[in-house]
């Protein structure tokens, strides 16, 4: 029985349906949770951490989406601008005891997803309305913050592997970004293994679902899949600026002014020292 004096939408019985798939879904990622505590593996606090993280935030957006699209075309921008400082401020943690790892998740994610989002929006892919603008360009940014991530903490761990070898070449006078570069490199490639995998299997194992749900509302099916190549193509060309960007700067950012390796010193940053090193 679904009490008289909740809101209508709360009173939809779709959501007692829903609730029981969510039930579900919690219990697959319970057996996850159990296989790593069995395995010592010690990842249930990240891992559960995220999983309710993400249901919570999912249901408030979508109880506030109503609200998000009924704002001014221009406030979309200042909307994707703070998904980029929160995508920024979530994807610096895996690069934890990088130099600089905000400084280099804000410029990466904010010029790869800028410059996909701004060309497609001339380009006419992406409509100038908020009820496109806002959930195509939050897609963009994710991708962008999820390579950004795997960029940082595949650099980190390629330095740490390597420290000693890396100042061996910078003691006999190769200069720091060559005595890197490989494992810049290694870094981009890593970081773009999904990116590369979801395009190569796109159509044949991984079925996109925007393009079923433009099918399911009555789109042309071959219309629903040039659309979602256009998205992947926004993905492919977000995730790969944002990549290179991320590892040119590290790259940079790992050496002091004298050319000596810098310590990759784990912290745990307030959000005001954040900000204070932009400047």
């Amino acid at each position: 029985m679904i009490p008289a004096e909740l809101p209508p939408q709360l009173r939809d019985p779709v959501l007692l349906k829903g609730l029981a798939q969510v039930a579900a879904a919690t219990a697959l990622a319970a057996v996850v949770l159990g296989l790593s505590y069995v395995r010592n593996l010690d990842l249930e606090r990240e891992l559960g951490g995220s999983f309710a993280r993400g249901f919570v935030q999912v249901l408030a957006m979508g109880a506030l989406i109503g609200v998000l699209f009924s704002i001014p075309l221009p406030f979309s921008g200042v909307v994707l601008a703070a998904m980029i400082g929160y995508a920024a401020w979530e994807s610096r943690k895996r690069g934890d005891g990088v130099p600089k790892a905000f400084r280099v998740s804000l410029t990466a994610i904010g010029l790869g997803s800028a410059v996909v989002i701004l060309t497609m929006l001339a380009a006419g892919a992406i409509e100038s309305t908020v009820r496109n603008l806002v959930p195509v360009g939050g897609m963009i940014i994710a991708n962008a913050m999820k390579t950004n991530s795997l960029a940082l903490d595949r650099f980190k761990g390629e330095i740490e592997s390597n420290r000693g070898e890396i100042e061996a070449l910078l003691a006999i006078g190769v200069p720091p970004g060559a005595a890197v570069s490989e494992y810049v490199t290694e870094s981009v490639r890593a970081s773009l293994i999904p990116v590369v995998d979801a395009m190569r299997t796109l159509g044949l194992v991984y079925i996109p679902g925007m393009m079923a749900g433009m099918i399911l509302g009555g789109a042309n099916p071959i219309y629903a899949a040039q659309y979602q190549f256009v998205i992947m193509g926004m993905i492919f060309a977000a995730g790969g600026l944002t990549s290179m960007t991320a590892s040119l700067l590290v790259g940079r950012y790992a050496f002091t002014g004298a050319a000596q390796l810098r310590r990759f010193e784990e912290s745990s940053p307030t959000l005001l020292s954040t900000l204070r090193s932009l400047r």
